[in-house]
């Protein structure tokens, strides 16, 4: 049962609903056959072409009796005209910016790192499941509210693709969040991109507002960290928005990162 809307944009548009059988809340995607990227997949006991989007979420899917990082993908149809994907749809839930705004305009650094701890976990396991997410921003994260400790949830894999070690000349994600390396030379590799939106994001949680607003702030400008932060804070920042790509750390180097410890 589809209800009211919550969402739209370039993709399509999101409404929230429920699963008539059992009443589970459930957002509903609708994406125009226009925008849907296709890819090869083996199922029921042949290859076919199926929305990149799907076999992706197919691929971050939880196992029976796990959990996930990413909200589950309950349901797809691949009709002439659209795509519809039916989607887990945790609540109480906001997404990162609405969860900002009811502190004020950003988070103090103690609840920060709760989130920023998650979402580090959240990423490795996304990557280990051969799926990189390539548009990480505030808005793509959800914080379940239900219980003492927000969770964080990853949403949109839209714009993702199949993890490799090699390069992509593919559109990156949204704008405030590119990279120094795709304005430098037009390509760009999976984990230093993670890693540097990682950074905006958590600017962006910790003071209110993103580090970059053109293109020259993103090649030449360092970010002007709030002073009040703790140096090991700082330094986590800085270390994920490293202008050279190969210099920053790995997702892995930054789960143990002084900060986050």
């Amino acid at each position: 049962m589809e209800e009211m809307l919550c969402g739209k944009g370039g993709f399509g548009r999101v409404y929230q609903g429920y699963r008539k059988c059992d009443n589970m809340p459930v957002a509903i995607k609708h994406i125009p056959q226009s925008g849907v990227r296709r890819t090869a997949m083996y199922m029921d006991t042949r290859t076919k072409m199926i929305p990149v989007e799907v076999a992706l979420m197919l691929k971050v899917n939880p196992k029976e009796g796990q959990t996930s990082a990413a909200v589950t993908l309950l349901d797809w149809y691949d009709l002439k005209s659209e795509l519809i994907l039916v989607l887990e749809r945790p609540v109480p839930c906001l997404d990162l910016i609405d969860y900002m705004n009811t502190r004020g305009s950003y988070l103090d650094e103690y609840e920060a790192k709760i989130i920023v701890k998650q979402l580090v976990n959240a990423l490795i396991e996304v990557h280990s499941k051969g799926v990189f997410h390539r548009d990480i921003k505030l808005e793509n994260i959800l914080i379940e509210t239900g219980s003492a400790v927000p969770r964080v949830r990853l949403i949109d894999f839209g714009l993702g693709a199949f993890l490799t070690n090699g390069k992509y000349a593919a559109d990156q994600g949204t704008y405030d969040y590119l990279t120094p390396e795709w304005f430098h030379r037009g390509w760009y590799t999976a984990v230093p991109t993670t890693v540097w939106q990682l950074g905006v994001v958590v600017f962006g949680m910790l003071h209110g507002f993103l580090p970059f607003i053109t293109e020259e702030d993103i090649i030449f400008e360092n970010p002007l960290i709030n002073e009040n932060l703790s140096s090991d804070c700082q330094d986590f920042i800085n270390s994920c928005l490293v202008k050279k790509a190969e210099a920053r750390p790995t997702l892995e180097t930054l789960k143990h990162h002084p900060w986050l410890m």
